[in-house]
């Protein structure tokens, strides 16, 4: 069985939805049966690629509340991800633009790394607070999963991967995907 995960690192909701996937892999002894794929999608794809405004204050802007009503309305979500095992700091999130990180983890997959580059990405931004639209940490994290830093550096600076992204993007919009986590098990809903 394959399962098609369309997810972007800047939603809170597809780290704790990949939480509990592998907990009901594991829980029903698929774990290490099942070909899980990541797909790729942008919750705003109009984040500037410099963003550096905090989650709060984005928040505050797209739903009409004020800073402190956001603040509010994180407290639930960092609740939920407590409930499966993730500790998430929004006090130190940042916006932050993941085409890139869609890039790398396509790039990190073909070399058998891509599901530890997702995992990677989502602790770094939810858990730590790191601009993963940034270059700079995006290199940090591509050495720390012992990648090549030269062969990703030349991914940021060219286009590789790019259509594949653009692929993910078009294949969710064709299955009328409106928001992520989303799954797809063996191309039925």
């Amino acid at each position: 069985m394959k399962v098609e995960v369309w997810s972007d690192y800047v939603c809170p909701f597809c780290y704790i939805g990949k939480r509990q996937l592998e907990k009901a892999l594991k829980d029903t002894g698929y774990e290490g049966q099942i070909e899980v794929e990541y797909k790729s999608f942008l919750l705003d794809p109009t984040t500037p690629i410099d963003a550096d405004e905090s989650v709060y204050s984005s928040l505050a802007k797209k739903f009409g509340v004020s800073v402190d009503e956001a603040k509010n309305m994180t407290k639930n979500v960092a609740n939920r991800a407590k409930e499966v095992g993730l500790e998430y700091d929004f006090d130190i999130m940042k916006t932050a633009n993941t085409v890139a990180a869609h890039r790398l983890a396509k790039w990190a997959d073909t070399k058998g790394k891509g599901s530890e580059m997702s995992e990677r990405l989502l602790q770094a931004y939810f858990s730590e607070g790191q601009a993963i639209g940034k270059r700079d940490v995006l290199l940090k994290l591509v050495e720390e999963l012992g990648l090549d830093t030269k062969e990703a550096t030349d991914i940021l600076e060219g286009e590789q991967y790019a259509k594949d992204v653009e692929q993910d993007i078009i294949e969710a919009q064709t299955l009328g995907v409106r928001g992520v986590p989303f799954f797809v098990f063996d191309n039925k809903y």
